[in-house]
């Protein structure tokens, strides 16, 4: 097949124009097309006043090697790369079931890869089966009542499970893992558009029936899945894994543990420091979610074309460089989506954003974050930044009524520095409710100060950005991990052989593709260590 490069039509062209666009490119009669798939689609919307589709397009022609010849120089037009992921040569699956634990998306795709590799992973989770979390959810959201594990940070699927469900990122993977756990999703239950969108995303709903299928193509190919089930320890026998300490009784011999967790996991990473495995404080992030009318973001990027149901909601992404030496910007931005409780400890709040398939809500949200490191954890323990994130979260909890009630604030109160009484047209969408206050009572006085700074900067980026009945919500603190569990060049600790951190909680990914891919990457460690 032939690959052609940058067909520009017009958004809302008729699904013949397509066809037209390639007979034109490539200069032949219509009877030579045998057939197309499309690769990649994405909306140009630079200019409102001619927003555009952008396609790379493969298609199948009766005269492959002259049309190549012809078009040899042209740049756009090439052979179709390979893009199908090949497992690697099969190892020698002697000895113990590897466990892998954690079932977010590394954990996930470490258990999936292995059982397609003949190996028998067991794979254990801390929180509940995903129908049984989302209704420990739902009674979060509604009651107050939190479950510490079973919630938005633990249970199947991981944290992003409750999410927007975006499945960009900006890895570089040759050896094509990243259109493996695409190809994955698809085949339990993703939709097939997810393949060739610029900036796919699944949505919550989905990925609530996604991530079970997962499970039980684990199951089908003679892996185990446990839930309930906690590491607390870990059998160390000659500087080599030797076993599984499960729920603080049950014992599983193994010589193989991928610790795919999530980056909320802190009596895990407590328990690893106390075993001398080393880790390391890194930077995070920390700030608020920040909502504006969907039909409002829709206008200041789609102009008359706003609300065009061919174009869908629109997103924005956002970053300013301040003049104190920080930086804001937005992050997992959700069209027509929630801010939602997100907390995983009693006596915290944690804000997350999310959105369904439909992106049909209100609101759009997204995280506002200002960057942290080391230097501002007020200690040098390598897990500083875990007492930092709760020093501020515990900081919401109480500003905001001592009930998961978040505290709130209208982005003109907080530029003017008073505190808010009243909402004006945005209606903030996290449960079970939020308290009115000074946002500058539970967030660090730098952040405070950065993002009052970068607000106003962005408005000119994004004009109405700085709408003063925008609301915004504390805190978002778990962006990502503030650990990385170090690891070698053979994805091992360098102290416990056999021992795999992997993922966005051992501080290597962020994002569901680039933790999935990661977890991939460790599957073929593993494989390549029995061969």
């Amino acid at each position: 097949m032939i690959r052609l490069r940058n067909i520009t039509l017009p958004f809302d062209h008729k699904e013949e124009a397509l066809v037209s666009s390639i007979l034109e490119r490539l200069d032949i009669p219509e009877h030579q097309l045998l057939n197309f798939t499309i690769a990649l689609k994405s909306i140009d919307a630079r200019r409102k006043n001619n927003i555009v589709s952008v396609y790379t397009i493969d298609v199948r022609l009766k005269n492959e090697p002259e049309l190549l010849s012809k078009f040899s120089q042209d740049i756009s037009i090439s052979p179709v790369p390979r893009t199908n992921y090949q497992l690697p040569t099969v190892g020698n699956r002697h000895g113990w079931s590897p466990v892998v634990v954690g079932s977010g998306p590394c954990g996930l795709f470490v258990a999936l890869t292995l059982a397609q590799l003949g190996f028998k992973p067991v794979l254990i989770e801390r929180g509940k089966e995903v129908s049984s979390r989302v209704k420990d959810v739902q009674n979060f959201w509604r009651n107050g009542q939190l479950d510490p594990e079973s919630n938005v940070q633990f249970g199947e699927g991981g944290a992003g499970t409750f999410s927007d469900g975006k499945l960009t990122t900006r890895i570089k993977d040759k050896y094509n893992r990243s259109r493996k756990v695409l190809e994955e999703f698809v085949k339990a239950g993703a939709p097939e558009e997810i393949l060739y969108q610029a900036k796919p995303h699944i949505g919550t709903d989905n990925l609530v029936k996604i991530v079970r299928n997962l499970r039980n193509t684990i199951i089908s190919l003679g892996g185990q899945v446990r839930f309930e089930t906690k590491l607390t320890g870990i059998k160390i026998k000659d500087s080599k894994v030797a076993g599984a300490i499960l729920n603080d009784s049950e014992k599983i011999e193994t010589d193989t543990i991928v610790l795919a967790l999530g980056h909320s996991a802190r009596d895990t990473f407590e328990m690893l420091a106390q075993l001398n495995i080393p880790i390391e404080a890194k930077p995070f992030s920390i700030g608020v979610r920040i909502e504006h009318p969907q039909s409002w973001i829709d206008k200041a990027q789609y102009g008359r074309f706003a609300s065009h149901p061919l174009l869908g909601p629109a997103d924005y992404k956002l970053v300013h460089h301040c003049g104190n030496g920080r930086s804001a910007y937005t992050f997992c931005m959700c069209p027509g989506g929630e801010v939602i409780a997100s907390s995983s400890e009693t006596g915290g709040i944690v804000t997350n954003g999310m959105s369904f398939y439909h992106r049909n809500r209100p609101n759009a949200n997204s995280a506002l974050l200002v960057g942290v490191s080391p230097r501002d954890f007020g200690s040098t323990s390598p897990l500083a930044g875990i007492g930092f994130q709760r020093k501020w979260e515990q900081k919401a909890f109480e500003t905001g009524g001592n009930n998961y009630f978040a505290p709130v604030q209208l982005v003109g109160d907080f530029l003017a520095g008073r505190p808010s009484n009243s909402f004006g047209q945005v209606i903030p969408s996290y449960t079970p409710g939020t308290t009115l206050c000074n946002l500058a009572e539970c967030l660090p006085g730098f952040v405070a100060e950065t993002l009052r700074l970068a607000i106003s900067q962005m408005d000119k980026k994004l004009n109405g950005f700085a709408m003063n009945d925008a609301v915004m919500t504390a805190v978002e603190s778990r962006s990502s991990s503030p650990i990385r569990i170090v690891r070698d060049e053979t994805f091992q600790s360098p102290a416990i052989k056999g021992l795999y951190p992997a993922g966005e909680g051992a501080g290597y990914a962020g994002g569901i593709i680039s933790t999935a891919v990661d977890g991939i990457k460790i599957a073929e460690a593993i494989n390549s260590k029995t061969s």
